[in-house]
Formats: structure tokens, sequence, C-alpha cells
């Protein structure tokens, strides 16, 4: 026992004991998912939606600093996750997300884009951010004009589209647990087309910028450049900035159990002598 507390002595344990405040700039995020069912097309490998989960748990882990949320959308749009400075919940929200959360198929990008405004504080007004990520499948009307609104009230929206030109069919599973390809009524197989011009025309309409996630990186780094420009809020962190050293109490504690075990042994010498 008393080679433990030399051990914990040695590295030196240490405890906050003052706490300052701490001012930093910060802006908020919101994420924008989709999990229709066509983000599971593999013309992007290993498929749309899980491309889109790394990347989105990648750009969070680079955005620290940042407050982000998660908003989820198909047919219609589910907040998720609030805003938040939980990095580790978000990465955790993001790698549980799949196309079953979606109560109705589609790709609602405008109902997405209204709920995300609602869902931002309304004193935020120049801090604000949009990404979403999505294959931009359906021709949602909605989708510009929710966009320009959210614009006006100091929303910059982001949009970066997943998949290829080509496009492929897109995966499903029947009632029976048969892996198969989704088809029409007339049982012909259903191909899911990427739609960029739609989201190009979301973000030019946002004040922001569309990318292709195949740029992978670069995104990243481009929209660090681009939140940057945003006039960020203050944000007040406590944390502590006096440490005090407590190995010394453990070096008293191991010399008192050596000395209690000097002291034994003695007694035992003694008594089996005697």
């Amino acid at each position: 026992m008393s080679i433990l507390f030399l051990a914990v002595a040695w590295a030196n344990p240490q405890w906050g004991n003052k706490k300052a405040k701490v001012l930093s700039k910060s802006a908020d995020i919101f994420v924008l998912l989709d999990i229709s069912q066509s983000m599971m097309t593999q013309d992007v490998s290993p498929n749309r939606l899980e491309r889109s989960k790394r990347f989105a748990e990648k750009m969070v882990t680079e955005l620290r600093g940042n407050r982000i949320g998660l908003v989820l959308f198909a047919g219609e749009a589910y907040l998720q996750m609030p805003l938040t400075s939980d990095y580790a919940a978000t990465s955790l929200f993001l790698r549980t997300a799949n196309t079953e959360l979606a109560g109705t198929q589609g790709t609602a990008i405008g109902e997405a884009i209204a709920l995300t405004s609602r869902a931002f504080q309304e004193d935020n007004l120049h801090h604000k951010t949009i990404i979403i990520i999505s294959d931009g499948e359906d021709h949602d009307e909605q989708a510009l004009s929710e966009v320009k609104e959210a614009y006006d009230q100091g929303i910059v929206t982001y949009t970066i589209g997943v998949g290829t030109e080509e496009g492929d069919y897109i995966p499903y599973t029947t009632p029976n647990g048969v892996n198969d390809f989704k088809r029409d009524e007339a049982g012909k197989l259903v191909k899911s087309q990427f739609n960029p011009d739609l989201l190009k025309n979301v973000a030019n309409e946002g004040g922001g910028k569309y990318y292709p996630i195949l740029a992978n990186q670069q995104i990243i780094d481009d929209l660090k450049i681009e939140l940057e420009k945003l006039d960020k809020r203050e944000i007040e962190q406590k944390s502590f900035t006096d440490f005090a050293s407590y190995f010394q109490y453990f070096i008293f504690f191991a010399i008192a159990l050596l000395f209690i075990e000097f002291i034994l042994s003695e007694k035992r010498k003694k008594a089996s002598i005697a």
C-alpha cells in the first residue's frame, strides 16, 4: 500500500482551486442531415448516408468551440439535438442516425430549414449557420422560400451534396428480409437521381456556398474560414486557472504506513523470540 501512495505522489496529483471567467467567441451551427431512403444509394462509398455521417462527425470535431445542433429530415424534419457544446453527444447522435428514424420518405429541405430557424435563439442575430448534407433528390419548392426567409433572419446556409451524376439504384430490404432494390408500382427498378442544382440554389439564396462531399477536408477548411467572417457572440466559460499540488499528502501516508509496518515487524520478531 505504501508503494501505491508513493506512485501517486510521483504523479504529482493536482486540483484546481481557483476559477476564472474566460470569454470566447462562438457561432451557432445546425447540421441538417438527410436520412431519406435515397441516401442508402451506393454511388458514393460505402453509401451516401454513411459517407455523410462520417464527414459530419469529422466536421463537428474540427469545429469545436462553436455550439452545434442536429436536425434529421426525410419527408419530415426532426430536431434530434438542440444547440450544445457536448460534442461527444453530437457524434453519438450522428453515428446512430439511420433511415428507419424517418416517419415518411422524401427530402423536405424546406421544412428542415423552417424547423431549424425556429430552433435558433431569437437574440442570436449574426452568428447563425445552417449546414445541409443531402442528395437533394426531390425538387422541394419550399426550400428556396424558406432559405430566403432564414437569410433575412441572419442565418447563413451552406449545402453539401452527396452523390454522383450517374446515380444508382436504391437498396431496399423487403418485409420478408430479402435484399433487393427499390421498385416503382410497375416493378421497375428506381434509380436515385442526385440533384446538385437544388442544393446550389439553396446555398446561393442562403448567402452561403455549395460543396460536393468528395471535396472532403477542403470543405471543412473553407467552412472554418467562412465561420470566422461571422459576427460571433461572446460566451462566458469558467475554468480553473490555479492548481495546487497534493503529492506531499501521499508521501506522508506512505511514510506513515512504512513506519507502522516497521513497528509491527519488530513486534512480530520479539514475539517469535519469546
